[in-house]
């Protein structure tokens, strides 16, 4: 006997269910089931994954979608989609539902449900009242021959009470009764975590939950045998009836790209091509080469073949709309490095300069759409986010969905309280635990932490933790992908509200739009084309010739800009001013653009586990002969000298080398792109290396190949996003290069971004004989300014840098500023006087040019009189003769402001320690290799990294520069609290110096000396 499951809702019913659509769709067909509808409330938001898993594996089951809803406690009902029209109406009843609430909430209307033409209804009764009969009557006279009642059975006290109504309601009505277990889960094992998501979402124990909590475990696919025993056989039939009425698949959902941004009197091909040409104009003044011209007359029938002029299009009317409100952009993918792009402005990188495949050779066969993401200034992005409202209007576009999950910290905590632990507890856990220490799993320390292992209720913790990892928590905004369709969108799939004002969202992510070929335009935001466009602004202020990317690249590679990029001077700048970056500079030696192409993306976990750096850098310097095992592995590997640097790279091996079709070639890079989440990359071992064997190569090639795209699951990087991001990397360097100060400026404008605080932007513009300013009443402005200090360019801080200080506060002081300056604290306060601003500004010692001191401003602070217009006169007022010593000014600094130009921290120490047994950062080139130093500093960010072997990077900075320590984990393991909780950190260690010049200090020990000075404020970046 056959039977089809249709009320059952997965992890995608937010905190309700409790097993994933794929966990669904799989034991479903396991136990022989005819159909599975995927029912999420108020939602389609998993249906895709379910669809997925199915044609992933063939699973001999259908889908039906459809989706469970409750108007009140009176009413609850499933809505199943026979056809596409039903489908259209089922998303059309889910947007207005969620458009009506606070994101994460839905209003359903009887409206909604009286305007159904095309779903079927499955009604849920829950017990006889008078309720029970209103809605009977109503859906009998609205929908008598579309609903259906479905009859779950949980074996508890009320199914014969239960099981009576139905029947009444179907002798009243006429509606056929479906059999059905309203699935939460596929397992009865996981009822313990459904109690745990409940609680969760009820922001309760389980313990309180009392009788709203299941009561068994029997809201799961059953087996049909057991069905066929608590079920009369005409309900399992009528499942099987009603599924086999819905025909809809997935598979009928069809994209239509907006048809406005071409002019009526034109096709879309001509169209693009008209706009290419003029292009052509202002890429190529001096005229364009056969070559050139046959690259793009091949882009274009490959475009008009695909049938993605109307992409393009779209793409080239939102970045021409940037350029007409100066704003700053930079379009990376593949297609986006084509020529074609090129012409159109999208992307300033000249196609010239590298060798990317516009097919991208595996997306031709695939009929993948083209990948064309547009990064912009991220202080301005949100006006090209309005444009796209505003041109396509809410029904036609909204961004992509995220879905967030339980990540560990999140899932520790949840669960713990729901278990009923205190928060307290949870959060000295939390802070204790390193997850950082590989070879010591987080179950293993947490009897450390005073939790009893032993325990029921700690091993309950362990395992829901374990069960809850990767669960859907809620969905959230993508970071700039917008679906934009022709027709209304809710069409395709339903539309919700976002948390952030004016803003809205599809209930799929990347992932889905991906498996169902939907088209998504990404627009990003960019700190550094901030920064970047902040500084030509500074430039076309004092000169004549405009300064551009254009204009730089124009230029050449520039022999002196390669020489501070191999000393690795490249704090601030764009991609390569990581640690990481900064140590393999002087060992890759970049000279030429195509370098910084490959320096960007050698330094990520997937060449670094993948074990190819050291082979490159290798063959690049003449020390390793470069080969290949075969032609068709030379044409892949060539210009990276035989070691696969790039994703493409990597997917194009598995394709020449194993014989992988483009579909299975598109799987593969999607296992790759998860494989830590679900370990699928596996599924592919045995195909991959047969495939090479077959085929001639030895099997420790293709085992190594194995482990290399292993390396790059999910952090390969695709040259295409290189080679656009080089262009940015090479434009900040040659700005620091030849104008540092515009260059300063603009970046500490431009934060939050980066890896650097405006600490230590400031101390490496100190390094470069910058001039820095402090904060002052009578001459900052709200931003950071370029100024003359004896006839030099320097930096005068602005109020942007001082904490506490309101933006209104900041703009007030410099509109009323008079034209000679403030001559008083009472004449600011009668500007703009709320006291919280004062004292910020005060604490900032932005008064000292007029009063003095901070202990001084503070005193005329305190009189309140003085303030009063009658007392306001220029007659002296008593003054306070006392001054903060040097440590309290350097904390207060840092309180402040976040830093300090008078004295830096060690410099302070220096001062009033004996700190001659240590070697600051000026001196360690002095020390020979593997000699032992002592060294001292503040402590500005340690890293992690996975691809690290369990090392930590820590950074410390004195009065003379920055040092690389290294921390191994059993260093960190014995000595956790200083490698943790640390500001000013003693670290003993031995020096290591490679051949290049590099420098880091293996740490031995770690002493936390952050006692010295107990109330500095100093931040780090840790473990980003």
């Amino acid at each position: 006997m056959a039977f089809a499951e249709l009320v059952c809702q997965s992890n995608f019913s937010f905190l309700k269910g409790a097993s994933s659509p794929e966990e669904l769709v799989t034991t479903a067909a396991f136990l022989n089931y005819r159909a599975i509808a995927i029912t999420d409330e108020c939602s389609v938001a998993g249906i895709v994954r379910a669809y997925s898993e199915i044609k992933r594996h063939n699973l001999p089951i259908n889908l039906i979608v459809g989706s469970y809803f409750s108007l009140d406690t009176s009413f609850q009902c499933v809505l199943l989609c026979p056809t596409k029209q039903a489908y259209a109406e089922l998303c059309r009843i889910i947007t207005n539902a969620r458009r009506r609430s606070p994101k994460g909430e839905y209003h359903l209307a009887e409206w909604d449900l009286k305007s159904i033409k095309h779903c079927f209804i499955i009604w849920l009764p829950q017990n006889q009242n008078n309720q029970t009969q209103h809605w009977g009557k109503w859906l009998f006279t609205y929908h008598k021959d579309r609903t259906w009642i479905a009859a779950p059975r949980y074996l508890d006290s009320w199914d014969n009470e239960h099981f009576a109504l139905v029947d009444n309601l179907h002798t009243e009505y006429g509606f056929p009764i479906i059999a059905s277990s309203h699935v939460l889960f596929h397992h009865p094992d996981r009822l313990p975590l459904q109690h745990v998501l409940h609680a969760i979402k009820e922001n309760t124990t389980v313990e309180s939950l009392g009788t709203k909590a299941l009561a068994n475990g029997e809201r799961t696919l059953r087996n049909i045998s057991k069905l066929e025993k608590l079920f009369p056989h005409q309900w399992i039939t009528n499942s099987l009836t009603l599924a086999n009425q819905c025909h809809f698949t997935l598979d009928e959902l069809r994209y239509q790209y907006p048809a406005e941004v071409v002019p009526n009197s034109m096709t879309p091909i001509n169209y693009l091509r008209e706009c290419v040409e003029k292009g052509i104009l202002k890429r190529f003044p001096t005229g364009i080469s056969n070559n050139i011209r046959g690259i793009i007359e091949k882009e274009m029938k490959l475009i008009e073949a695909q049938g993605y002029e109307y992409f393009f299009l779209t793409i080239y009317d939102i970045v021409q709309y940037a350029k007409q409100k100066h704003i700053l952009y930079q379009g990376r993918g593949s297609a986006a490095n084509s020529v074609v792009c090129y012409c159109l402005e999208i992307t300033a990188v000249d196609p010239r300069q590298i060798n990317v495949l516009f097919e991208r050779f595996i997306s031709k066969e695939r009929n993948e759409p083209p990948d064309i993401d547009v990064d912009f200034e991220h202080s301005r992005r949100e006006e090209i986010i309005q444009y796209i409202y505003e041109k396509y209007g809410r029904e036609r576009t909204a961004l992509a969905a995220t879905v967030i999950t339980f990540r560990f910290k999140s899932a520790f905590r949840e669960v713990g309280k729901a278990l009923g632990l205190a928060e307290s507890q949870l959060s000295y856990t939390l802070k204790n635990i390193n997850r950082r220490d590989k070879t010591v799993p987080w179950k293993a320390q947490l009897a450390a932490c005073g939790m009893d292992v032993t325990s029921k209720k700690i091993r309950q913790l362990i395992a829901l933790v374990d069960d809850i990892l990767g669960f859907p928590r809620h969905l959230s905004q993508h970071v700039g992908g917008f679906v934009i369709s022709s027709g209304p969108l809710y069409e395709l799939v339903p539309v919700e509200n976002a948390a952030m004002d004016e803003r809205t969202v599809i209930q799929w992510d990347k992932d889905d739009l991906e498996t169902l070929g939907l088209l998504k335009v990404d627009i990003l935001a960019l700190g550094m084309l901030s920064a970047i466009r902040k500084t030509f602004d500074l430039l076309n202020q004092q000169f004549d010739i405009p300064v551009s990317i254009p204009f730089i690249t124009a230029l050449g590679d520039d022999p002196q800009v390669y020489d501070m990029i191999c000393r690795a001077d490249t704090v601030g700048v764009f991609q390569i001013e990581s640690r990481a970056q900064m140590t393999m500079l002087p060992r890759l030696k970049p000279r030429c653009y195509y370098d910084l192409v490959v320096q960007i993306a050698i330094v990520r976990p997937g060449p670094i586990q993948g074990e190819m750096v050291h082979p490159y850098l290798l063959r690049r310097h003449g020390k390793e002969a470069i080969s290949y095992p075969s032609q068709a592995v030379r044409d892949v590997l060539s210009r990276t000298m035989g070691v696969p640097i790039f994703q493409e790279q990597v997917i194009q091996l598995a394709m020449v080398a194993a014989g992988f079709s483009g579909g299975e070639a598109d799987e593969l890079r999607r296992a790759m792109a998860n494989w830590k989440k679900n370990g699928r990359i596996f599924e592919f071992k045995e195909k991959l290396i047969n495939g090479m064997t077959r085929k001639g190569y030895e099997n420790r090639f293709a085992e190594q190949l194995f482990e290399q795209i292993k390396g790059f699951g999910g952090y390969g990087f695709p040259e295409s996003h290189s080679a656009s991001f080089a262009v940015l990397t090479y434009v900040s360097c040659w700005l620091k290069y030849y104008f540092p100060v515009e260059f300063f400026v603009a970046l500490l404008n431009s934060l939050p971004m980066g890896f650097y605080t405006p600490s230590q932007l400031i101390q490496d513009a100190k390094r470069h004989n910058i001039t820095i300013l402090p904060v002052c009443i009578n001459h900052s402005d709200y931003d950071h300014s370029l100024v003359y200090d004896q006839g030099k360019k320097a930096i005068r801080l602005g109020f942007r840098i001082v904490n506490g200080l309101s933006l209104a506060a900041a703009t007030s002081l410099v509109k009323h500023r008079p034209e000679e300056g403030y001559q008083s604290i009472q004449e600011v306060r009668q500007t703009y006087h709320h006291q919280r601003d004062m004292s910020a500004l005060a604490s900032a010692d932005a008064f000292s040019s007029i009063a003095g001191n901070r202990y001084q401003t503070r005193w005329a602070m305190m009189d309140s009189q003085a303030s009063l217009p009658l007392f306001n006169t220029n007659d002296e007022q008593l003054t306070l003769d006392v001054a903060p010593n040097e440590k309290d000014t350097l904390i207060e600094d840092y309180a402040s402001t976040s830093l300090s130009l008078r004295t830096h921290p060690i410099g302070l120490l220096l001062k009033h320690k004996n700190l001659s047994t240590y070697t600051f950062a000026e001196n360690l080139q002095h020390k020979n290799n593997k000699s032992v130093v002592h060294v001292l500093g503040c402590v500005t960010g340690r890293q992690a990294p996975g691809t690290a072997s369990g090392a930590t990077f820590f950074t410390l900075e004195d009065h003379t520069g920055n040092m690389n320590v290294v921390v191994w984990q059993a260093t960190a393991r014995h000595q956790q609290q200083a490698y943790l909780k640390s500001h000013i950190l003693q670290v003993d260690g031995i020096l290591e110096r490679s051949p290049e010049g590099v420098t880091h200090i293996i740490a031995g020990k770690l002493t936390d000396r952050s006692q010295w000075l107990a109330d500095l404020a100093v931040s780090s970046r840790d473990f980003h």
